[in-house]
């Protein structure tokens, strides 16, 4: 039996037998292939919340190991949380950080990227008060049409202008965030590859030229090209999953290894005589005589609650078996069969890979009407990590 991993949840992991592994090989291998395909682009490897759900520190490292050159997070306290993992590569904040965090931005030496005059300002205040040997790096961030955060493409520039002039700081980079570079045929990236590089084209008209350029990210990455520059950001390539489901069989994703699998040892047996209907709302009815396993993880665990109603699988014994009734909080209900000899402490694989079968987190979001992301970054915290291949 595989031992659950204990930083997220000591508890849970030495008495609950369920757990998600984390295949560390897997990382490793996904962001040498990443680098190897957007060559001489550098890559960052996209770190947040807690590493999709796969646990940051442990990532960025492998993610390192594989030739990541620079790290991503949305949150100053997910940057904390690496330097405090002893982690001194590049980390780059995609959002600009409130004013009053600016003071630990500087002192954890992190990357911040600004799109407000507000956010300049503060981050030479920090800066002033930190009292730096040198400038301190900055990224500037252009809104090309997402419209979520970063300036206008007038204001960008400005605002880089006013870095470059800046003694305190350097500008380092400038960048922005594609909306639709997982839909392949889309004309709107290319648009937004136009919009970047005529940013690009006034600041090189000033004399501003920031040395790391980058606009993709992971489906930019692997299936715009153009948009490469110098740098991409790949975050859920480098867990290898898709960008789209559609493009699971698209160059280069079946080279990518999923890292993530979800599993639990059966807890509980019973024989359910045909007729009787099974957990809240007693929404499924056998039809005939059967034999239930009781699983210990449910929707407090991240395994939606709608895919009991949209046809749910998991394995077990190798053989994909229904979701049988509503998700619980805390349990599921797994209908094994007439004279199955499932047994207590066997395996059951919600998502990965058992036998010949494999259920993905692009399957589990087919069903659920939501994303691959979605998925693996919904595993909970009280979920413990295992992990391999470290």
């Amino acid at each position: 039996m595989t031992q659950p991993g204990t930083r997220f949840a000591p508890l849970a992991g030495q008495l609950r037998p369920a757990w998600a592994e984390v295949d560390l090989a897997a990382i490793r291998h996904n962001a040498a292939v990443l680098v190897a395909e957007v060559a001489p682009a550098r890559l960052c490897a996209v770190v947040k919340a807690a590493g999709y759900g796969h646990g940051a520190p442990e990532v960025a490292g492998a993610a390192l190991d594989g030739g990541a050159e620079w790290l991503a997070v949305a949150l100053v306290e997910e940057g904390r949380e690496l330097r405090a993992a002893g982690i001194d590569a590049p980390i780059l904040l995609l959002s600009e950080p409130a004013s009053d965090a600016m003071a630990e931005v500087v002192d954890l030496s992190l990357t911040p990227t600004l799109y407000t005059p507000t956010g300049l300002d503060a981050l030479v205040s920090a800066v002033g008060d930190g009292r730096q040997d040198r400038p301190f790096s900055v990224h500037v961030k252009v809104d090309t049409g997402m419209h979520r955060v970063g300036a206008s493409v007038d204001d960008a520039v400005a605002l880089a202008l006013d870095v470059a002039a800046s003694p305190a700081l350097h500008l380092e980079g400038f960048w922005t965030h594609f909306a639709v570079s997982d839909e392949v045929d889309d004309p709107y990236t290319d648009h937004q590859v136009a919009r970047y590089q005529q940013a690009l084209d006034v600041l090189a008209g000033a004399g501003v030229r920031p040395a790391i350029r980058h606009a993709a990210n992971s489906g930019g990455a692997i299936w715009h090209p153009t948009s490469r520059f110098d740098m991409v950001r790949c975050g859920i390539a480098l867990y290898g999953l898709s960008p789209a489901a559609d493009g699971v069989t698209r160059h280069p994703v079946p080279r990518l290894r999923p890292a993530m699998s979800l599993k639990a040892r059966v807890s509980y047996v019973k024989a359910v005589p045909a007729g009787e209907r099974l957990s809240y709302g007693l929404r499924y009815r056998l039809e005939r005589d059967s034999v239930i396993a009781t699983v210990p993880l449910g929707y407090a665990d991240g395994v939606t609650r709608s895919l009991s109603a949209t046809g749910g699988e998991v394995l077990v014994g190798g053989r994909r078996r229904p979701i049988s009734g509503t998700v619980t909080m805390d349990q599921i209900l797994v209908d094994c069969g007439p004279g199955s000899n499932v047994a207590e402490g066997d395996e059951v694989v919600l998502l990965g890979r058992q036998g010949d079968e494999e259920i993905t987190a692009w399957e589990w979001a087919g069903r659920t009407s939501t994303i691959g992301y979605e998925v693996v970054c919904g595993i909970s915290g009280r979920v413990p990590r295992s992990y391999l291949g470290a």
